[in-house]
This record gives structure tokens, C-alpha cells and sequence, in this order.
């Protein structure tokens, strides 16, 4: 399976705001114990690939998923800020349930992606893009095959506005 020319994407494990679900954002929420277990099985499907990098954002639960991983596959984690989670602003630590019931409008600008969505005094989509762009940009200038352990939303704008499911542990082909 080793693939000499391929960047790579995985989704941190799950954590309990994951599970329940609530707004992580920039918070520093680490894996629970299925996320655990996601991050350990994660690192025996990336052992065939022969990743000679791995980059993480450096936000609590991608590190300790990358961390994971890298203990497994020999590598040390190389961390980047611009592949953290949107910046949640004031929905962060929120029940989705409680957001979607008090702004419908907005929470469901959201859940489609809307590329002109912004949260609440944070982030929007559109600066979130540029910087995950501008980080991707760099990582696929460097060694190949690499692992970047990021979020969903991080993964969903490094794959051009992709906005499928994307499960816990799951990796995904970049380039």
C-alpha cells in the first residue's frame, strides 16, 4: 500500500463533545475512551502506508490522535496552527441541539457549509479555507507519503469544500 507521492488526511478520535454533540471549536477537549480506541486503530491502518511525515494541528484532541499515531509509525508529529478547528466563537461549548433551537437560520448555514457562514464572534468559513489552503499548500511541498491528523472541517476545506461525513479516525486521500 505504500504510496510514494500521496498526502493524506485523518480525522481526530472522538471526544465526548463529539458524542453528544457540542461545539468544540479551539477548545482543548481530549479523546474519550472510543476516541482512544479510534486513534489506536487508526495507527495500525496507517502502518502500510509508509508515511515519511506527519503534521497535526496542535489543538488537544488531533495532537493526542497524531501522538498515537506516531508512536506506532516511528514519526513525531509536526505541528501547525493553521490546520485547527474553526474558531466556534460564541457557540463554543454549546449543545448543537441548543444552537439549532435558538438560531435555526444560522445553525443550518452551517450544517450546509454555507461559504459565507461565519460563527458568531469567530471564524468564518472563508478564513478558516484560506489559512487550511495555505497550510496544505506548504505540507504537499515537503515529503510524501504524509499523515495529517486535523478536524473535519479542516479536512473538509483542504478537500476544496467537500462537505460529505467524515467519521472519527477515518483517513482520507488528499493527492
Amino acid at each position: 500500500m505504500r504510496d510514494s507521492g500521496g498526502v493524506f488526511l485523518a480525522r481526530h478520535g472522538q471526544t465526548a463533545y463529539n458524542a453528544e454533540p457540542r461545539f468544540q471549536g479551539h477548545l482543548p477537549v481530549p479523546l474519550d475512551a472510543t476516541g482512544r480506541e479510534q486513534a489506536r486503530e487508526l495507527a495500525e491502518r496507517a502502518v502500510p502506508y509508509g508515511f515519511v511525515a506527519l503534521y497535526a494541528s496542535p489543538l488537544e484532541r488531533a495532537l493526542e490522535t497524531a501522538r498515537t499515531v506516531g508512536q506506532r509509525i516511528g514519526l513525531e508529529p509536526r505541528l501547525d496552527a493553521r490546520l485547527v478547528e474553526t474558531d466556534c466563537g460564541d457557540w463554543t461549548g454549546r449543545a448543537m441541539a441548543e444552537v439549532q433551537a435558538e438560531d435555526p437560520e444560522r445553525f443550518q448555514a452551517w450544517v450546509d457549509g454555507d461559504p459565507d457562514f461565519r460563527f458568531p464572534g469567530g471564524e468564518s468559513f472563508h478564513e478558516q479555507a484560506a489559512r487550511v489552503q495555505a497550510a496544505m499548500a506548504d505540507i504537499r511541498a515537503g515529503e510524501r507519503p504524509v499523515l495529517v491528523v486535523c478536524h473535519r472541517h479542516t479536512m473538509r476545506f483542504a478537500l476544496g469544500g467537500d462537505w460529505r461525513p467524515i467519521g472519527n479516525g477515518e483517513i482520507v486521500v488528499l493527492t
